[in-house]
């Protein structure tokens, strides 16, 4: 039977109550949302001594955080020669390192607070849907020695089965600074992290309103209010009414993914078998990778519709057809789970942390948020309690979207990017 949860959530250990005080009255900092933005800015403001509250609408790390696709990449949405292109040289190497960096900050993380979440640094494979697409890969990978001093390697067509076992693409681009994580496990292990470190944590409790009062804030909750000096709104694809003016300014797009069944170790081995986290060059994108227990992983944007119950029955098809399509092994293997999530682009597909009328906010990842996330909510954190601290995208404009009606929009975005996949 098709299970509609995640199987992150399945292969995770239970989180221990870690909500065991009532609501307080007061708090210096409240941070809405308990992903790996807030988890990981809470850990920081508590080990400092501010007293943080962390205030979460579902269950701790129940969005993006324990859904995506476990892949820790390198760069950013845009490509290198993109990446130049829309903020030129200087500004692209100062995002470009950033993203390396924010890597570097989640293995710093993981090794300092002992995460169990299985992170390796297993490379990752860009997978050239066309033969240009494989062109541009040599462009890119120049850029990248010249510019970035940051080296990749590329594996055509014929020699594609060394990494790949599938004959759909048209070559590959072979970064080995990548990583993979269970991503439920690392979101949970932060929880742990953040509440062990001194954060108050409680979930099923969700802001509904933010109000200034005076120098303070008042953050109303079904649970209480909350009186706070300063407010970190960390809810990324799913920021709502009671941020409404961050959320004017994001995008929720939904994803979706599926899991098959274990597969025997020899075909696991022969579909990906350097076990590398794995992308594709289309807009409309294909990501995969193996779990550890070698079920396939295979997730995309199925549906631009925001997620629900019929909407990932329906992108779970959607996705066992493209996935046989890429590996045609895998026609008669079972799907036993089928789950999906938001994630959440800005009008540039750059993500965004700063103040907006004096609430704090770290959002907007495009997709490529497990270390970026981790890293921002540091940052953010360091920047709340004046400490040294780094916003690489500090001088980009984070304009509300335009043309944007909420969900109607989505179906349109889709086809565009369906267009720009025929085409390009």
């Amino acid at each position: 039977m098709l299970k509609d949860i995640p199987y992150w959530w399945d292969t995770a250990p239970t989180l221990p109550n870690l909500a065991i005080r009532s609501l307080p009255a007061n708090a210096d900092v409240v941070v809405i949302g308990s992903g790996y933005t807030g988890l990981s800015a809470a850990r920081i403001l508590a080990l400092r001594g501010v007293n943080v509250v962390v205030l979460e609408k579902e269950t701790f790390g129940w969005g993006a955080s324990s859904r995506n696709g476990g892949q820790v990449l390198t760069g950013l949405k845009w490509g290198p020669s993109a990446l130049i292109e829309k903020v030129g040289l200087t500004r692209a190497k100062e995002l470009y390192a950033a993203s390396l960096a924010s890597t570097k900050y989640l293995e710093d993380l993981i090794a300092e607070e002992n995460i169990g979440c299985e992170y390796t640094r297993s490379g990752h494979l860009e997978a050239a849907w066309k033969g240009s697409h494989f062109q541009h890969y040599q462009h890119e990978q120049e850029v990248l020695a010249r510019e970035f001093n940051h080296q990749v390697k590329l594996i055509d067509r014929q020699d594609q089965p060394s990494e790949l076992g599938s004959q759909r693409y048209h070559g590959l681009l072979v970064d080995e600074d990548s990583g993979a994580l269970h991503p439920a496990r690392y979101a949970r292990g932060l929880a742990i992290c953040a509440s062990g470190s001194g954060a108050l944590l409680f979930e099923n409790t969700p802001a509904t309103k933010i109000m200034r009062t005076g120098p303070q804030y008042a953050v109303v909750t079904p649970q209480g209010t909350i009186t706070a000096d300063n407010v970190l709104v960390a809810t990324n694809g799913y920021t709502d009414e009671a941020a409404r003016e961050i959320g004017q300014r994001v995008f929720p797009l939904g994803s979706y993914m599926i899991a098959t069944e274990p597969l025997p170790a020899d075909l696991a081995a022969k579909l990906i078998p350097h076990r590398r986290v794995v992308f594709d060059s289309k807009q409309y994108l294909y990501y995969f990778r193996l779990s550890s227990d070698n079920r396939m992983l295979f997730g995309g944007r199925a549906d631009y519709q925001s997620p629900t119950a019929e909407s990932t029955r329906q992108s779970a098809k959607i996705l066992r057809r493209g996935m046989v399509k890429v590996f045609p092994e895998l026609k008669e293997v079972p799907i036993e789970y089928a789950w999906s999530g938001n994630i959440c682009v800005t009008r540039d597909f750059f993500p965004r942390m700063g103040q907006h009328d004096g609430i704090y906010y770290a959002l907007g990842y495009a997709g490529h948020g497990v270390a970026m996330a981790t890293y921002l909510g540091g940052q953010i954190a360091n920047i709340m309690c004046g400490a040294p601290s780094k916003n690489p995208f500090k001088d980009l404009p984070f304009d509300p979207l335009p043309f944007y009606y909420g969900k109607s929009f989505r179906p349109f975005g889709a086809l565009y990017y369906k267009l720009l996949d025929v085409f390009s």
